[in-house]
């Protein structure tokens, strides 16, 4: 069921900061989230979450240096009928953080804040994030890892519920894997706010899990075998995530977090729009797919008048 665009007051956060020293040099003199992923930048498929989600202002966290490098590629979010605004981490100093810098911008509203490099693709998830966006319940999303040293790690009850969670753990008690993406309400930055730096020197965004957890206001939603989450931050997952999506697309003929396309579908822009938007891009091959959904669209309407 299509959610009401009238009733979504959550704001969105994409947090693109960083130093990136795990892709180095790469990274040297360029933001991890503005590297391709096969056709597309980085940022785009964190930033097609939250237009799948249904949420139409969002603000782009980024370091000083790079946030004129975002503004040229992303705009104000005009072209894909979206707000975007900026704002700036000076260092990183955790997840948390941005919720603290995003304070002025949510101004009271929930949000979701997905990490600038994820990516997350598999079948039912856009149901998950429209329900995870209309709860008033903050929302974790957890996936199956097996190396469960890496990540902020939930162990779950027999009935699924979040019992304890703990980052980085060295004696992990389960392989699920709290994902970058977190549906809070109005009390995050406040929380984070509160939050005392761990051992790494850094405000953990597991302590304001917790926060939710001691309270029992916490929900979990797991994503099942076959689903997608992909974290780019290294030189082998930013290979295997461009392999991924050059997989999928080449092989289904539809694009992958296509904020354009998305855009079009949630019904942010007007075909018209797309069209403008996909001739712009005209000689990528970006650009073509872009026609090609235009033109599939158009040949549609027009079969169904007919009929």
């Amino acid at each position: 069921m299509p959610i009401d665009m009238n009733s979504v007051t959550r704001k969105g956060i994409v947090l693109a900061g960083g130093s990136g020293t795990r892709l180095h040099p790469l990274t040297l003199a360029c933001s991890k989230q503005l590297l391709p992923i096969y056709d597309k930048p980085l940022v785009y498929y964190p930033l097609s979450v939250l237009m799948l989600a249904g949420i139409k202002e969002i603000l782009i966290i980024t370091t000083p240096d790079d946030q004129a490098s975002f503004k040229r590629l992303l705009g104000d979010g005009g072209p894909w009928g979206i707000s975007i605004e900026y704002a700036v981490q000076p260092e990183p100093r955790g997840l948390a953080d941005a919720y603290i810098v995003a304070d002025a911008f949510l101004d009271g509203s929930p949000s979701a804040m997905v990490l600038g490099d994820n990516l997350f693709f598999g079948h039912g998830f856009t149901e998950m994030l429209h329900t995870a966006c209309m709860s008033d319940v903050p929302t974790i999303f957890s996936s199956h890892v097996s190396d469960p040293h890496r990540f902020g790690i939930v162990e779950i009850d027999g009935d699924d519920k979040v019992v304890s969670i703990e980052e980085k753990p060295q004696n992990p008690k389960s392989n699920n894997a709290v994902t970058g993406l977190y549906f809070f309400n109005a009390e995050a930055p406040a929380i984070a706010r509160q939050v005392e730096p761990s051992l790494r020197g850094e405000i953990e965004i597991t302590s304001i899990i917790q926060h939710y957890l001691d309270r029992r206001h916490l929900r979990l939603q797991q994503l099942h075998r076959g689903f997608a989450w992909l974290d780019a931050g290294t030189h082998a997952s930013l290979s295997d995530a461009g392999e991924f999506v050059q997989t999928l697309q080449q092989r289904q003929g539809l694009l992958v977090c296509s904020p354009d396309e998305i855009a079009f579908n949630m019904g942010f822009i007007t075909l018209d729009e797309l069209e403008t938007n996909a001739d712009k891009l005209s000689k990528s091959s970006y650009g073509l797919a872009l026609k090609a959904v235009v033109q599939d669209r158009r040949s549609k309407a027009n079969h169904d008048r007919q009929n």
